[in-house]
């Protein structure tokens, strides 16, 4: 009887969720835990969805904070990380190569032990590229519930994991934190082409029908319009806040009953071929550590296989090399794009002849 009004007007579900989310931002904040906001709102976000609350993020609300991420993305861009991205160029190929290939072969394992229909393993831990991934599944007999239940899972519990390690490497070298001056602008003009940046540019984007671009295109013409000194990013803390929490309610809220129920006999052999996926992202970190000199977090953060999104938040609020972090995950993120599909149906195909 009490949750009739809840029922009658969904606008009450968003002000439990608005409440539920600040405590959760605010508890985990407290805990000096990367990513705070971002994590409270999508676990708040998961709670009320596996109760069969119905609730969605309109897509332009988040192509608009996908906008920001990318801007943010791009700040991190600087021309000198930018070359020696350009001078590394085997190293982010190889990198970004071997997560795709190891996804691959994860998908082809589990599909050739038929722990799940058809080829819908092959398109559940593409390591990127989600909603892509999901649309092309069905084509090829994959169950697309499935495939969902996989690609969201694998973004919530690398985000998850990725916030704790980075929460536990710090921990002891953290100063403590000031005062945020959560809506101070240094220059309001370089606020304005920024906000021009990150709303506009999803739209032409999406106009344009470019696969994930309303993150990539005004990251790509974020990094190259700052490199050429045409463009200071100004993003102030209050709009990278709720950015943050847009994002983590569009991972929390896809979490419905009906895919967790569909997905709980594999809820093992989900978690434990994202748990491998992951295992890969550590070996490769180890490589970065080791012969590319790079500090054992910022390695973990830029092999961490998806979401960029999120990942982006972890290492602008963590004392990493961001650059570097940005520039890996764009690479990953742009290849799976580019390669993800093909590289699924090709596995597919494959699949139907030997069958």
């Amino acid at each position: 009887m009490f949750s009739n009004p809840f029922r009658a007007k969904p606008a009450l579900w968003w002000s439990v969720l608005l409440l539920l989310s600040a405590v959760l931002a605010w508890a985990l904040t407290a805990l000096h835990l990367p990513a705070g906001v971002l994590l409270g709102c999508m676990l708040a976000g998961i709670l009320l969805s596996s109760r069969d609350i119905r609730l969605g993020v309109p897509n332009r609300l988040f192509a608009l904070a996908q906008g920001v991420l990318g801007c943010l993305m791009a700040q991190s861009l600087q021309p000198a990380t930018l070359a020696r991205v350009a001078g590394d160029w085997p190293l982010f190929l190889g990198a970004s190569a071997s997560i795709i290939a190891a996804s691959a072969g994860l998908g082809w394992f589990l599909m050739r032990r038929q722990v799940f229909p058809g080829t819908t393993a092959v398109w559940g831990l593409a390591p990127g590229a989600a909603s892509a991934m999901v649309l092309m599944a069905e084509a090829y007999g994959a169950d697309v519930r499935l495939v969902a239940f996989m690609q969201y899972l694998r973004v919530a519990v690398v985000t998850a994991v990725a916030a704790l390690v980075a929460h536990f490497w710090t921990t002891q070298a953290a100063p403590m934190a000031p005062e945020v001056p959560w809506f101070s602008v240094i220059h309001a003009g370089h606020l304005g082409w920024t906000l021009v940046l990150a709303f506009a540019v999803p739209s032409v984007a999406h106009w344009l029908k470019i696969p994930g671009g309303a993150m990539v295109a005004p990251l790509i013409v974020g990094a190259s319009l700052q490199a050429l000194g045409l463009l200071v990013i100004e993003l102030p803390p209050a709009l990278l806040a709720v950015s943050y929490a847009v994002i983590g309610w569009s991972i929390g809220l896809r979490f419905t009953p009906s895919i967790l129920r569909h997905a709980l006999r594999a809820l093992p052999a989900v978690l434990g071929s994202i748990l491998a996926l992951m295992g890969v992202g550590v070996v490769i970190a180890v490589g970065l550590n080791q012969w590319a000199g790079y500090d054992p977090l910022t390695a973990y953060l830029a092999s961490s296989p998806g979401g960029a999104d999120s990942v982006a938040v972890i290492a602008a609020t963590s004392a990493v090399d961001a650059g570097f972090v940005m520039a890996m995950q764009l690479a990953r993120f742009l290849m799976v794009l580019v390669w993800g599909p093909r590289v699924s149906q090709l596995i597919a195909r494959q699949s139907r002849i030997d069958q």
